[in-house]
């Protein structure tokens, strides 16, 4: 479990294309085995400690004849930004597909204080 230590909590979002295959046959859609996309997600403002990060589909547009694979996740989560990671397998075929993020984590308050050491 991650405990929040800060009285500011910070939720961001967003959504990403995470590729479009079937116009040019591209990898997700052409190719068999192992294949994965990676997306670089940079949050909005940083959060005081990497947060917690959620993924999920938000579109997928499959081919009719092939079983449907899919694995989504984050990777990577730094307090600027993660990976973004979209996986299939096998003979699965995706033409196009699009996830959703959610990040919930400590965020510094307008008024912490950023006392420089000197060091």
């Amino acid at each position: 479990m991650k405990k929040l230590y800060s009285s500011i909590t910070g939720i961001d979002r967003g959504t990403v294309p995470m590729f479009s295959d079937f116009e040019d046959d591209g990898e997700m859609w052409a190719g068999k085995g192992d294949r994965e996309k990676r997306v670089a997600v940079t949050f909005s403002e940083a959060f005081k400690s990497p947060p917690a990060v959620f993924v999920t589909l938000e579109m997928l547009d499959l081919h009719n004849e092939t079983s449907y694979r899919v694995v989504t996740a984050s990777e990577n989560v730094t307090e600027t930004g993660f990976d973004l990671v979209f996986r299939t397998w096998s003979d699965t075929r995706i033409a196009r597909a699009n996830c959703a993020w959610m990040a919930i984590g400590e965020v510094a308050a307008d008024d912490d204080w950023d006392i420089d050491t000197g060091s």
